[in-house]
């Protein structure tokens, strides 16, 4: 067995640091932090989330997961002291048991080998990869060849190619556009992994465009609205910023992608931690504004310990730049609509209250 995490260790379950770690240094100016919105959970990880407490409310101990349910090393800890158990493959869950599909969705073959073991499987596929997975099926019929910008290695590319295996050629970044080698220039679409940078994503479709003038367009963008409202938050926070502070585990590909977004904005630094407790005292030196987000997988609660040991440092002034509303919210899985009773759930339809 392992936590379902290409090559990732988990931690500890999470013990908050003790407060007064870091010093109120003067900086030669007042102190602030500016607090992106939206940050912190998405609808599609919330719905993933619930999914698997449901599951072990439902069921009880143990729910299998195949993969980490959503990229982040405090709620997998948190779900596994709760009695999920996490695998790489179908192949390690016992016949008959309860499986719950990660956030990132999972290739037709993989749900065919949980059919085969007998296993009680709950998709808590994001609905927006989904979407994705539908595309991938809908043009391969149309017998075009489909170019996949994403990340080689990551579950929901692994999953989307799965869906079209023959048709489709994985662009990992915009310098692979002029290696590529296609069948028929006339006759290409692409798509994308959901998380990636959006201008990185747009750089990487301006190259392929300019090889393959033909290239088609899916009917909407790929990249999901939290991915880009996190990003367009901290594009604004950036410029502004002495250092930027994200909260996303490293195998999330939204949070790193904040942390490069910063960058490029304009933030003097920028770091990516699990917990509070890994801000080292010389990331603040002579900081007076620091800016903080997290990814879309990651609980408030995190945040608010960021907050915390930053106060401790003197960085009371909280302000929380919003530049987007999000009230989308995805049903459960069917299978999860009622409770251990029968009886219709009021998550069912909704989630918890998001950043």
């Amino acid at each position: 067995m392992s936590n379902g995490a290409l090559g990732t260790t988990l931690e500890t379950p999470h013990v908050p640091a003790p407060r007064g770690r870091l010093r109120d240094e003067p900086v030669g100016a007042p102190k602030r932090v500016l607090l992106a919105a939206p940050r912190g959970y998405c609808a599609g990880v919330d719905r993933a989330v619930i999914a698997v407490e449901k599951a072990l409310e439902n069921y009880g101990a143990p729910v299998y997961v195949r993969k980490q349910i959503v990229h982040n090393v405090h709620v997998v800890s948190e779900l596994e002291r709760r009695g999920a158990i996490f695998v790489d493959e179908v192949e390690e869950v016992p016949t008959g048991s309860h499986l719950v599909f990660s956030a990132h969705g999972v290739s037709p073959m993989v749900v065919q080998s949980a059919a085969e073991r007998e296993l009680q499987a709950i998709d808590a596929t994001c609905p927006l990869v989904t979407k994705v997975h539908r595309e991938a099926t809908r043009f391969a019929k149309q017998d075009l060849q489909i170019l996949l910008i994403g990340h080689a290695g990551h579950e929901e590319v692994e999953g989307t190619m799965g869906h079209a295996p023959e048709r489709t050629i994985l662009v990992n970044s915009p310098d692979d556009v002029a290696r590529l080698e296609v069948d028929d220039p006339e006759n290409l679409v692409w798509i994308s992994q959901t998380t990636l940078s959006v201008d990185e994503t747009m750089e990487t479709v301006r190259r392929l465009r300019e090889r393959f003038p033909k290239l088609q367009d899916p009917p909407s963008d790929d990249i999901c609205y939290a991915t880009q409202n996190r990003q367009v938050a901290i594009k604004k926070v950036a410029p502004q910023a002495d250092l930027v502070i994200v909260v996303g585990s490293a195998n999330s590909s939204n949070s790193v992608r904040l942390v490069e977004v910063a960058l490029e904005h304009g933030a003097r630094a920028a770091h990516r931690i699990d917990y509070s407790s890994e801000i080292r005292q010389e990331w603040l030196d002579g900081v007076a504004t620091v800016g903080v987000t997290s990814g879309a997988s990651v609980p408030e609660v995190l945040v608010q310990e960021v907050l915390a040991d930053l106060a401790d440092a003197g960085y009371l002034a909280v302000e929380e730049v919003r530049t987007a509303e999000e009230d989308l919210m995805f049903s459960l899985p069917k299978e999860l609509r009622r409770d251990a009773s029968g009886n219709a759930d009021a998550r069912a339809l909704g989630g918890r209250a998001r950043a």
